[in-house]
């Protein structure tokens, strides 16, 4: 039987707009892996000024950030050009020699890598693999992503799987920005 825990991500949030990066530099993290596309920005969109001010944001805070995406150098590298970013292009996600590769460049320790993603079977199941915490995002642009449908049809699966496991649903707690009224904000 294939176990469906590999595709589990450490914790779920609606959007990288959502996610309190400070609170997750307070927990000790200190490098950021982020997918590009579906992840920050619909599928080959380019930058925009609200993503790359997150990014210098999340620098400041001090956060090494390192864009790991399946894509050629060409788009990486347009997609990075206003950011002071690290990359992998041609990543070959869920190949674990790419996140073996993040950390290194990075010079931290797994312990201290989040992986932040849109897909389960690349950005989650890649960082499980290599040890590193992952927290998966709502993907951008479903209805215009005909040819990985049928993926996402079998990622809802698996992620009513993993809300129903009250152990690893969420195991890096609450990880998204609260509003002052208490509530999450997307």
């Amino acid at each position: 039987m294939i176990s469906v825990k590999k595709y589990w991500p450490d914790a779920y949030a609606e959007s990288v707009w959502s996610i309190d990066y400070e609170k997750l530099y307070r927990m000790g993290y200190r490098g950021l892996i982020f997918d590009i596309d579906n992840t920050i920005v619909p599928h080959g969109e380019p930058s925009t000024a609200e993503a790359d001010a997150l990014i210098a944001e999340i620098r400041a805070m001090g956060f090494q950030v390192l864009m790991l995406s399946n894509n050629s150098i060409a788009r990486v590298t347009s997609f990075v050009a206003n950011m002071d970013v690290l990359y992998i292009c041609n990543a070959d996600k869920p190949d674990v020699r790419s996140y073996e590769e993040a950390a290194a460049m990075m010079g931290l320790p797994k312990e201290q890598i989040l992986c932040i993603g849109d897909q389960v079977f690349t950005d989650i199941l890649g960082a499980n693999r290599a040890g590193i915490r992952s927290i998966l995002v709502k993907f951008i642009g479903y209805y215009t992503e005909k040819h990985i449908g049928k993926r996402r049809r079998l990622e809802k699966v698996i992620l009513w799987l993993y809300r129903k496991d009250r152990r690893a649903y969420n195991r890096l707690g609450m990880i998204e920005k609260e509003s002052e009224d208490g509530k999450k904000t997307a």
